[in-house]
């Protein structure tokens, strides 16, 4: 299935096939200098095989983890291409979860001014989320993506055959953020998760999540007003990453939480038991004055307000801006000290 989604900046193809892997040098032009970019997370042979169908290809591999979207690691990578003289002509194709995707897609954004951008996600969350929109960034000072470019790849490569070796809590994480989007977007693919065994019906998923964050990008590439849907749960979530050290939770665990103080009374008792059948928590304990001072360098805050997603009902969304001291009243209410 190719996927095409048009924005200001252009045009690329979402290859989303079983197998799609094994044929790269089908979908992306690999018939130059090649660096795959990948962490020690992600199965070697993923890597490999995309070297294997290169005409010349380096492959980089750095630590795994959200601690390593750093501007250190950033800076390794430009380092290498510096090293190996890689020219405008030449690419970069990131194969691995949204940390590599982000590293590799900031990295080319900013050698000689931008080179080509493959992505190859290899987990539900990258595939459903991160891998599509062009959004590239490192973290830094302890905020989460707050130095970045927008800079969207030259195609992408989705094989949910790469899903096979993920643990079940790495596949529920992704599945948040599937779940984010039929909240605000489409009740249909909500009940797939409500009435269904969503392991089972992953594809179709994969499929329907990637189709919301199409139409959403395509009408707002660089989020001045429709794709902040996308940000739904966000603001509790990047808040909770950085009190935790963005490391005992997960991201899409983070959204889970995120998003159950901004539903309605009716939305949040649907919600719940989702989230428990997929194994993401709904209660948490934090230091409410960490999240509170995380939540303030939220970027899509403007002064004293912030812009928040709320649902009311499954398959819709109201955004409003709204001061960030009743946010954080919001928040706080929702914490478990």
């Amino acid at each position: 299935m190719i996927i095409p989604v048009k924005t200001s900046s252009g045009m690329y193809n979402i290859f989303l096939e079983r197998g799609a892997l094994t044929r790269a040098e089908e979908y992306l032009r690999l018939d130059r200098r090649v660096l795959v970019v990948t962490d020690t997370g992600v199965p070697a042979q993923y890597a490999q095989t995309v070297a294997e169908k290169c005409n010349e290809a380096y492959v980089l591999t750095v630590p795994q983890g959200e601690q390593t979207k750093n501007i250190d690691t950033w800076r390794d990578i430009l380092t290498f291409l510096v090293e190996k003289s890689f020219t405008r002509s030449d690419c970069i194709v990131a194969v691995g979860g949204g940390v590599v995707g982000d590293l590799a897609g900031f990295a080319a954004a900013s050698y000689m001014r931008g080179i080509d951008f493959y992505n190859i996600p290899t987990t539900v969350l990258s595939q459903v989320d991160s891998s599509i929109g062009g959004k590239t960034a490192v973290d830094f000072g302890g905020y989460k993506n707050i130095v970045g470019a927008f800079y969207p790849p030259k195609a992408v490569i989705i094989d949910p055959d790469t899903l096979s070796t993920l643990p079940a809590r790495q596949i529920s994480n992704g599945l948040a953020e599937a779940l984010k989007m039929s909240l605000t977007s489409d009740g249909e693919l909500f009940e797939i998760f409500e009435k269904k065994n969503a392991y089972e019906n992953i594809d179709i998923i994969i499929e329907k999540a990637l189709l919301i964050k199409k139409q959403v990008v395509e009408e707002d590439e660089k989020e001045s007003g429709l794709r902040k849907i996308l940000n739904f749960g966000h603001t509790l979530a990047h808040a909770i990453e950085s009190a935790n050290g963005m490391q005992e939770l997960y991201h899409g665990e983070c959204v889970a939480l995120g998003m159950l103080p901004m539903c309605s009374r009716e939305v949040r008792e649907r919600l719940m038991p989702v989230l428990e059948k997929l194994g993401l928590p709904t209660v948490f304990s934090a230091d409410y004055s960490v999240l509170s001072e995380a939540m303030s360098h939220d970027k899509k805050k403007s002064g004293k307000k912030i812009t928040v997603i709320f649902v009311e009902e499954i398959g819709s969304f109201r955004m409003k801006d709204i001061d960030f001291n009743e946010l954080a009243q919001i928040m706080k209410e929702a914490v478990k000290e």
